[in-house]
């Protein structure tokens, strides 16, 4: 089953690394990716650009609203994502636990709902 890891930390705080701690967590995460591609796990992962490069877009009764940056003021954003594809929630854990984000951030770890399952339950 597919499960994302979703990595919430303050932006803040990423952005005062110093160039040898940012270095370090650059290796960090690397080590971190490889260890999932050689378990076979891996299916896709990416760090964000930061929060106010975004755009929200809404739709409702026919009309789209396009905001820039973030809707939704937080203490921490959504910087980066895995996509792994493990037997059951307690491996997808494990693997969250080993994520060098999970010393300063939050992660969010969610099965991913296949479309054809959804629109053949719907």
């Amino acid at each position: 089953m597919e499960y994302l890891l979703m990595i919430y930390g303050n932006e803040a705080r990423a952005a005062e690394m110093t160039p040898g701690q940012a270095a370090e967590m650059t290796a960090a995460f690397g080590a971190y990716t490889e260890a999932l591609k050689e378990a076979g796990v891996w299916r896709a992962g990416a760090r964000l650009r930061p929060v106010n490069t975004a755009t929200t877009l809404r739709a409702k009764d026919g009309k789209t609203e396009v905001l820039n940056g973030p809707y939704a003021e937080t203490r921490e954003q959504l910087g980066g994502y895995y996509l792994i594809d493990v037997p059951d929630l307690d491996q997808a854990l494990a693997w969250a636990a080993r994520c060098p984000a999970a010393d300063y951030a939050g992660l969010e770890v969610r099965p991913v709902w296949p479309m054809a399952e959804y629109t053949h339950n719907a």
